[in-house]
């Protein structure tokens, strides 16, 4: 259910498309998430979403940021010099591999050695890809990301003095319930490291906007493992995916083959999540048009693109008329920041922040 004070809000827009922040939903969330993470360290993953001023309220909260490219890492510490970060991510520059960092995550043993040629110190995790089963998993990190057993053995010679060794870092698959993220990280935190980064991968439903991740129970399972130990995790998705509305406009409804559609100005050049996971985008079209439209009954909502995948949500059961106002929620991870925005060079959204 979107917030009342988020459906005022975007009914106040000037114009549409826009993003619409609720900045304090935001912080409530991050601070329970903080809460129920007790001593394990938060980290946030900057790729879900690098924008500003979701990245202050995330800092009031977080012990550090993870970064996987240049460009982040210039975002992150031109925001926050003084706050630690964490660079992933493969296939690393030797540029990125000179960059300041509080840990770093090595993907491979001859990016280990680049590291090494750069005559820097540095504090390195070896990102493991180990052989695990991930059942249920909507995305696996297979293939090019981390190094197998192999790897990392031979890697551990290459470790002295100046660049240390202080860990390993575990992302393995995303959305994943707390019970069975615990269950890895039960066979992971085997290994007798001191110092573990378990990643991100909480599980956000689309379908079910209103199922949140179990942070209290994924908590206590990690105290009950740490042990003395630093354990960290680093989500993205599942911080700010809550925080954001993608705010449009009815242009035209029409049948086609007996069948509605909707056609919304903008579209997933604005917002590519679901054509990239292919789910149904949850929303509320609210009445401010009063134009042609349907009445209860289900409608494809599409975008302005001249290709068949440009598709928020098919065959939802709602009323639509030209000129209302639709809110689609969700929108606040993965959304603008991975979308195709020259593609017919529409005009690009607003952005606005509620802040309370």
């Amino acid at each position: 259910m979107i917030p009342a004070r988020v459906q005022d809000a975007a009914l106040r827009l000037p114009s549409a498309p826009a993003y619409l922040y609720d900045l304090p939903g935001l912080d409530e969330h991050v601070a329970s998430v903080r809460r129920a993470l007790g001593a394990v360290e938060l980290y946030y993953a900057v790729k879900a979403n690098p924008d500003a001023e979701l990245l202050r309220v995330l800092a009031g909260h977080v012990d550090g940021f993870e970064v996987s490219s240049r460009g982040e890492h210039a975002h992150v510490t031109a925001l926050f010099p003084d706050r630690p970060v964490a660079l992933g991510g493969p296939g690393k520059t030797d540029a990125e591999l000179r960059l300041p960092h509080h840990r770093i995550h090595v993907e491979s043993p001859n990016e280990l050695r680049r590291l090494r040629a750069t005559g820097l110190e540095a504090d390195v995790l070896l990102r493991l890809n180990p052989d695990l089963p991930v059942a249920g998993a909507a995305l696996t990190m297979s293939g090019p990301f981390g190094m197998d057993e192999a790897g990392a053995a031979e890697c551990l010679p290459l470790f002295d003095e100046r660049v240390r060794l202080r860990g390993l870092h575990t992302h393995l698959a995303s959305g994943l319930d707390a019970g069975q993220l615990l269950g890895l990280a039960r066979t992971l935190l085997d290994n007798g490291h001191e110092e573990v980064n378990l990643g991100g991968g909480m599980a956000v439903s689309y379908a079910e906007p209103e199922a949140r991740f179990d942070w209290t129970a994924y908590g206590s399972g990690l105290e009950a493992l740490r042990r003395g130990r630093t354990l960290r995790v680093e989500p993205g998705r599942a911080l700010t995916a809550y925080c954001g509305y993608y705010v449009t406009t009815v242009v035209d409804v029409k049948r086609v083959r007996g069948e509605a559609y909707a056609i919304l100005l903008g579209g997933t050049h604005h917002l590519r999540t679901p054509a990239t996971k292919g789910h149904d985008q949850p929303c509320v079209v609210l009445p401010t048009g009063g134009g042609q439209g349907v009445e209860d009954e289900p409608i494809t909502l599409v975008g302005q693109l001249c290709t068949p995948k440009d598709v928020f949500s098919r065959k939802i059961v709602t009323s639509a008329h030209i000129g209302d106002t639709v809110v689609f929620e969700m929108a606040g991870a993965y959304a603008w920041n991975i979308s195709h925005h020259d593609f017919l060079m529409h005009p690009n959204p607003a952005f606005h922040y509620l802040r309370s």
